[in-house]
């Protein structure tokens, strides 16, 4: 699968606004397309720059595009349709000198015309002439050494994009019919476009898997050039680009098929972002993580032939019984009891504060506390046994840390017998410690109480001494 990645521009983060430059910024970020905006008229004065990115790309194998008029007529009457060409010949021009692999074109509105083949046949017939003035253009300058690629490629592609809204002529059923009758010709598959115009049809891998089918089964192609983009839709049509992140349209299905399915594909992908080369790159990120997740999981299914081998078993059965260990494990967790909070420092009367006071009894219960009170007493009651428990935990997760020799160790040191399994030492030794620690607390208090019967028989000494009733009187 071959995957070129770039953005509909010159880059945003690009220091200078040339072409030439753009292209050095996308290079340096690791991509190797471009698509050149002439979306209202070719200045002539572009025409140097242009031919300095054309040679540039032709030695750096870098993928040039251009976008003709956004504006087009081509279902107009004969004005409007010369209009439309006049602009176009500017564009196809353009071409020639930049190098470019495709003109993107677009049809414009019906004007008139119903859907159907009879508007079809318009076009085909008006993009059938376009592919032969590009042909014409190519041969003119064939010879001239300044544009050595005119001798060494075939003509630029001119491709037909599929429309955003319902009004414009562009269905990709549309864009495909034409395609289909007119050699030269490639469908430019906007997937913003068509998720919009679908009401949000794409979805899953499964999504893109179809259309990407679509294509290949009504033209037989493996070549593809699309645009990709976050887009805001309403009622079938695209309202604005957006960011990818910030769309219902997701580029993770169509990076999974690419990766998992598309084998067979050469796919270019301009990204039409408002983020334009940001965009690009957090694709060619998605397409890394799908890549990476599939050696991940070929990795798996080796170890898992491996060790069936060792085992005895076919792949399949042992596959089978992983399955069937991984459905115990979820019934397991299933069934486990609900954890209240995690290791994180969260707390825990933030959770219980979300219960029912019927799901606060129950847990009383089971924690054998009383049920009775109102919701704040009972949420009190819990978090006291839950930071009980919570200490206890720690304490066992401390000791278990512990060899059993350093178990019984401690365990000689407090004068306790140091026989049985690691988990009885460990509950001795927390019996041990509470006892002590109950002693300590005994101790303190009992000598509090001392000190303050000596305090009071002092004072009251001091009370009925001599010394105090010569100073009465």
């Amino acid at each position: 699968m071959a995957v070129r990645l770039g953005p509909a521009g010159v880059p945003l983060s690009c220091k200078g606004r040339t072409i030439v430059e753009g292209m050095d910024d996308i290079i340096s970020l690791g991509m190797d397309a471009m698509e050149i905006q002439t979306v209202r008229m070719v200045a002539p004065n572009h025409f140097e720059q242009y031919w300095q990115a054309g040679a540039l790309s032709y030695k750096a194998d870098f993928e040039l595009n251009i976008h003709g008029p956004y504006y087009s007529e081509i279902l107009g009457n004969k004005m409007q349709l010369n209009r439309t060409l006049a602009k176009l010949e500017a564009t196809l021009q353009a071409g020639k000198v930049l190098n470019a692999r495709h003109i993107t074109c677009h049809v414009g509105p019906y004007l008139g015309h119903s859907r159907g083949s009879k508007a079809n046949e318009v076009v085909a017939n008006v993009f059938a002439g376009v592919v032969d003035r590009i042909a014409e253009i190519w041969e003119e300058d064939a010879d001239h050494p300044v544009f050595p690629w005119l001798s060494e490629t075939t003509p630029t592609k001119i491709g037909i994009e599929t429309s955003g809204r319902q009004n414009l002529w562009g269905s990709i059923e549309e864009v495909l019919e034409v395609v289909n009758h007119v050699e030269n010709t490639v469908p430019v598959i906007n997937f913003a476009h068509i998720h919009s115009r679908g009401h949000g049809r794409l979805k899953t891998s499964e999504d893109y898997g179809e259309l990407f089918d679509l294509v290949r089964e009504t033209i037989g192609t493996k070549e593809f050039y699309c645009h990709f983009s976050g887009v805001e839709h309403l009622m079938g049509n695209a309202l604005h680009y957006t960011q990818i992140k910030k769309s219902d349209l997701n580029f993770e299905p169509l990076a999974e098929f690419l990766v998992e399915e598309g084998d067979w594909l050469d796919v270019t992908i301009i990204s039409d972002s408002p983020l334009l080369e940001h965009d690009a790159m957090y694709m060619s990120q998605l397409i890394s993580k799908s890549r990476h997740r599939q050696l991940e999981r070929k990795a798996r299914e080796q170890r898992r032939r491996e060790l069936a081998l060792k085992s005895g078993m076919s792949p399949e059965e042992l596959e089978i019984r992983e399955k069937e260990a991984a459905e115990k494990r979820k019934t397991a967790e299933a069934n486990a009891p609900i954890q209240m909070f995690d290791e994180i420092d969260i707390d825990p009367r933030k959770i219980l504060d979300t219960k029912t006071v019927a799901q606060l009894k129950e847990l009383c219960k089971e924690k054998d506390l009383p049920v009775s009170g109102k919701k704040n007493d009972i949420i009190q009651r819990l978090y006291v046994k839950m930071m009980e428990e919570k200490e206890i935990q720690k304490r066992i997760d401390t000791y278990e840390l512990k060899t059993v020799a350093q178990l019984k160790d401690m365990l000689r040191e407090l004068n306790v017998p140091v026989s049985g399994t690691k988990p009885e030492l460990i509950s001795k030794l927390m019996v041990a410690e509470d006892e002590i620690a109950e002693a300590i607390k005994n101790q303190e208090h009992a000598s509090e109480n001392d000190e303050k019967v000596s305090v009071s028989k002092e004072n009251e000494d001091d009370l009925f001494s001599d010394d105090d009733d010569d100073d009465l009187f």
